[in-house]
């Protein structure tokens, strides 16, 4: 079987920028290992991606924190994450979650037997949204989420989120 690894939103401004936390930097290590047990060619990774707008977008509004500005410092991967990331396929996301990614994954789910594992940055916000639309897009499908290559907003909000999943038949 064939075994896909999404890799969301391992950016600067989420690891150590803007909106980073020490769990986010925490979890760079455990995230390039388990980059490193894929095949690239089964490796996607989403980037959070904002215009010079943003502040004036809903999001903006509700989390008025300038972030991942396309082709900003911010915006680019994790260096660490971005050295293991080489070769394999990118998708940016202008919110949450991604219906390119869903529609990626689900050509190749049409065409052969395969298991999604997320891992990334933030479990409760955009992990959550990429697990939930890929379950509610393939209710058979495998998804599983690792936890120790995730973290959320605050370390509460990570537990809550991973509980949530495992309600939607997501394995954590």
């Amino acid at each position: 079987m064939r075994k896909i690894l999404v890799v969301v939103d391992m950016q600067k401004d989420f690891v150590d920028g803007a909106l980073g936390s020490k769990e986010a930097v925490a979890i760079v290590p455990a995230v390039v290992e388990k980059i490193r047990k894929y095949d690239k060619k089964d490796i996607f990774v989403t980037r959070d991606t904002h215009q010079e707008n943003y502040m004036d977008t809903q999001e903006g509004k509700n989390l008025p924190v300038v972030h991942c500005i396309e082709n900003t410092e911010g915006w680019e991967l994790d260096k660490t994450v971005a050295a293991e990331v080489e070769g394999a396929t990118f998708i940016n996301k202008p919110t949450f979650g991604s219906v390119d990614l869903v529609k990626a994954i689900k050509d190749i789910y049409e065409k052969e037997e395969i298991e999604v594992e997320l891992i990334g940055l933030c479990t409760d916000i955009c992990v959550v949204s990429n697990a939930l639309l890929l379950k509610a897009n393939m209710p058979e499908l495998k998804i599983s989420v690792d936890k120790e290559c995730c973290a959320g907003v605050t370390v509460e909000k990570h537990l809550a989120a991973l509980e949530t999943m495992r309600s939607c038949q997501i394995y954590c």
